[in-house]
């Protein structure tokens, strides 16, 4: 039996330093019946030049200010010609040839609305953010038995269920979350398929840190079902942080990496304050 086409929709902007090894590592995988979608926003560092040379089936130009994380990827499955829309960040690398086939498996179940792979990071991966994929996606991840959790970073969607409604706009951060959560409530199942791995990470400076837990807790409100007083000082920065650092102590010291115990203790103040300031500005902003 053939393979089925599949699109495999991926969203750039200034990473060509990673595109010139994810794109080939696409190219090499041993599952051949796909079609390449790609949507770029504004890159100036020579990305446009190798995904021209891709020769992607749509390659989609648009501003940076012109970026909304759930407009694009709604475009992308748009225009995606297969059931299955498979997303890829420009800066995670599919590892080995058997990155692709694995998630167009899992979304062969009807049943299955969404599928994400496993991620490993960089080997100039800071400690603190090393310790952050074991967590989500390592043999013994703590992710599964969370309340929720899912990574558009290296995912497939079925594009029947997301027809339905898709992603929201108003999202600016989270929005697979959100997505995914929706699903799961109208009976579908979101799937962790580990055989598929990709190397992707991220060393954000601690302004950055703040920013990206600002934006996820903010969008946290919106799917919130607990009491807005659930978040507060004491339980969310104070006791959240001594428990970060307890557990990133650890780490740290069975890897050998206690000299950047300190610079992780930092990461984690900001990330908490951030996640307070952000949860209640989402409350504000979805709720009232």
């Amino acid at each position: 039996m053939s393979d089925p086409l599949v699109s495999i929709i991926m969203r750039s902007f200034n990473e060509g330093w990673a595109l010139k090894d994810t794109l080939p590592a696409v190219q090499a995988q041993e599952y051949k019946n796909w079609e390449l979608i790609v949507i770029d926003s504004g890159s100036t560092d020579g990305s446009v030049d190798l995904i021209s040379k891709a020769q992607p089936a749509h390659f989609i130009q648009i501003k940076s200010s012109e970026y909304n994380p759930s407009r694009v990827m709604n475009h992308g499955m748009q225009l995606a010609r297969s059931e299955f829309g498979i997303f890829l960040n420009t800066d995670a690398t599919p590892q080995g040839t058997n990155w692709l086939r694995p998630l167009v498996t899992t979304l062969q179940d009807p049943q299955t609305a969404a599928v994400f792979g496993r991620q490993i990071p960089r080997p100039d991966c800071q400690a603190v953010f090393a310790y952050d994929y074991e967590r989500c996606f390592g043999p013994n991840r703590e992710s599964a038995k969370w309340d929720h959790f899912f990574s558009m970073v290296s995912s497939g969607l079925r594009k029947d269920i997301w027809s339905k409604r898709g992603f929201l706009e108003k999202m600016q951060y989270s929005e697979d979350d959100e997505y995914t959560r929706w699903c799961r409530a109208q009976g579908y199942r979101v799937v962790y398929c580990p055989d598929t791995v990709v190397m992707h990470s991220h060393n954000y400076t601690p302004p950055q840190a703040y920013k990206r837990s600002f934006g996820e807790a903010k969008a946290l409100a919106a799917v919130w079902t607990g009491k807005p007083t659930d978040f507060n000082w004491f339980r969310t920065v104070l006791l959240g942080w001594l428990g970060d650092v307890r557990r990133d102590f650890r780490y740290c010291s069975q890897n050998h990496r206690l000299n950047e115990f300190s610079h992780a203790m930092r990461i984690r103040w900001q990330q908490r304050q951030a996640r307070l300031a952000g949860f209640r500005e989402g409350w504000s902003f979805y709720r009232k």
